[in-house]
């Protein structure tokens, strides 16, 4: 297949196209112009992506061209990370949500059969204890809010005849890159530590298994719908900080309260506090087969 790639140079995109490459399959790079002082070193918009065949620009009020594309890999979003200002969480919603639209109204002039799109688990909120497969309802707050505009956005290229499939993707783990960059240094100085309660449930999951799922999902025709990417045995924070200590071989004794964490990071402390205990329900009974199951392997 030919298929465009949004939010090409980020953190998941950048490994999953080789990785759809070594499947035969074809990328086309889509990225946004930016100004200089945020852009990645060595990349500029109409630039070549690695592992690419082509680079398309997109932004301003034209609509993205998705000629010639058999499938579209929609990863393209402002980054959470950071205080959320007013100005910060409506750029969170828009590079997302109407990004999302103008391509679903761009496919009609195109050979899209099929549309992966992300999603989060922040679709669920916070619910406690509560088991969270693919058919439990949304939950509330801003993340579940931008998520569910966001599956709607994708669901509607429904209506051009594009089958749609959306990730709920949980907190990522590789060896680099992501958010697991920043944790890493802190544990190996023996400065982790448990969230708050650490009773919140953590849905985890290896960036192997993201890359693996979209692939599983591009290359099955049949399926269709909300997808969890979380690993099979979601954790609490609590276990998740002990594992990746004893990983690390380091103590994990310094916890950081709720309070502060509020302070420090405002709305944004939603994100290590809210207990999400999604579980990979469709994504087991579709037929993938998940590479790393167990955190304490994973890691």
């Amino acid at each position: 297949m030919r298929i465009g790639i949004t939010g090409a140079t980020g953190f998941i995109a950048s490994n999953l196209i080789p990785r759809l490459h070594a499947h035969g399959h074809t990328c086309v790079a889509y990225s946004r112009p930016v100004t200089a002082a945020k852009q990645r070193p060595g990349f500029q918009s109409g630039r070549p992506v690695p592992g690419c065949a082509e680079t398309r620009a997109i932004g301003g009020d034209s609509l993205p061209d998705v000629s010639a594309l058999d499938a579209i890999v929609n990863l393209a979003g402002e980054s959470i990370q950071g205080y959320w200002t007013q100005a910060k969480k409506e750029r969170i919603r828009s590079s997302r949500i109407n990004f999302t639209r103008a391509l679903v109204a761009a496919l009609p002039r195109s050979e899209v059969r099929v549309l992966v799109s992300g999603s989060a688990t922040g679709f669920y909120g916070h619910r406690g204890d509560e088991l969270l497969p693919e058919s439990a309802p949304r939950g509330t707050g801003f993340l579940a809010d931008v998520s569910a505009e966001w599956e709607n956005a994708a669901v509607a290229a429904e209506q051009h005849g594009v089958r749609v499939a959306l990730l709920r993707t949980g907190f990522v783990i590789a060896p680099r890159g992501g958010a697991m960059d920043k944790i890493r240094p802190l544990f190996r100085l023996g400065l982790g530590g448990r969230l708050g309660s650490g009773k919140q449930w953590m849905p985890w999951v290896h960036l192997d298994d993201v890359c693996g799922v979209i692939i599983h999902l591009l290359e099955n025709e049949n399926l269709h719908g909300a997808f969890n990417v979380v690993a099979p045995h979601p954790v609490t924070n609590a276990a998740f900080t002990q594992t990746l200590a004893a990983a690390l071989h380091r103590p994990a004794i310094l916890p950081a309260p709720a309070f502060a964490l509020r302070l420090a990071l405002g709305e944004l402390s939603s994100l290590v506090l809210d207990s999400t205990r999604a579980v990979p329900e469709r994504t087991i009974s579709s037929g993938y087969t998940f590479l790393h199951a167990e955190l304490a392997q994973a890691l």
